[in-house]
């Protein structure tokens, strides 16, 4: 499935989750490492606007399909893409850098919520082994001085595999960045995702999730921030509807 901007083209080129942990086990036996983007709505709204965050996101090695408009647009192409949501990802990421003896490190969040997390997750899965963790100062740069520091911690502490808990689109420009300064760490930018296992933020039911009503669960959570963020996608979605059908 294709997104078409005036100077990007940006491809979900990975269909379902088995697809995607293939892939990433044969970077890891490879010595090969990548950067992973999960694409929403959300993150089409801000393609739309920003020819660096086209940039950026262009750079990604993997991209999935993280919520259901992406799906039906896919559907409407004729070119259908698996939903493979970035929360749903982490533990099974997870498994498999444990299976494989892989090194993992967090960046993002908070240090609270990454100690959590941590101490929460190799408690989960036998084997887990996390080397390292940093949280970002505020008004952190994804390409600056101390984006570079953390990549030159995380890869002298072996690090083989990077979760970020960063916001878009600063975990797209980071991981980018990653590629160039670490290329040996695939990297995977999940947001909410270890805020999720620390319990610091609530994911919706599970119930909520097959109804396709996560969003809606989110926006009357947190109605401030993200009814604005909504909107603003919903003002896309006919555009992306149109285009969809001409790739048929």
């Amino acid at each position: 499935m294709r997104f078409y901007f005036l100077d990007q083209t940006i491809t979900v080129n990975v269909p379902d989750q088995p697809s995607l942990l293939d892939e990433v086990r044969a970077r890891f036996r490879s010595g090969q490492g990548f950067s992973l983007a999960t694409l929403n709505l959300d993150h089409l709204a801000k393609l739309r606007v920003s020819p660096s965050y086209r940039a950026v996101y262009a750079a990604q090695d993997l991209i999935v399909a993280d919520g259901n408009p992406i799906v039906w647009l896919s559907r409407l192409a004729h070119r259908p893409v698996a939903l493979v949501p970035g929360s749903d990802l982490l533990a099974p990421l997870l498994h498999l850098a444990a299976a494989e003896g892989m090194p993992v490190a967090f960046f993002g969040s908070t240090p609270a919520v990454l100690a959590r997390a941590a101490a929460r997750l190799q408690a989960e899965i036998p084997g887990l082994n996390i080397v390292w963790t940093g949280a970002p100062a505020m008004g952190f740069d994804p390409t600056g001085p101390e984006a570079t520091a953390a990549l030159q911690a995380m890869r002298g502490a072996g690090a083989r595999l990077c979760i970020l808990s960063l916001s878009a689109p600063r975990q797209e420009a980071f991981a980018a960045h990653g590629r160039t300064h670490a290329p040996a760490i695939g990297f995977c930018g999940f947001g909410a995702g270890l805020d999720f296992v620390a319990g610091r933020q609530q994911r919706a039911p599970i119930w909520v999730r097959k109804l396709a009503l996560e969003w809606l669960w989110r926006a009357l959570s947190d109605p401030r921030r993200m009814i604005p963020r909504y909107a603003a996608c919903m003002a896309i979605l006919p555009g992306q509807v149109i285009a969809a059908l001409r790739q048929r």
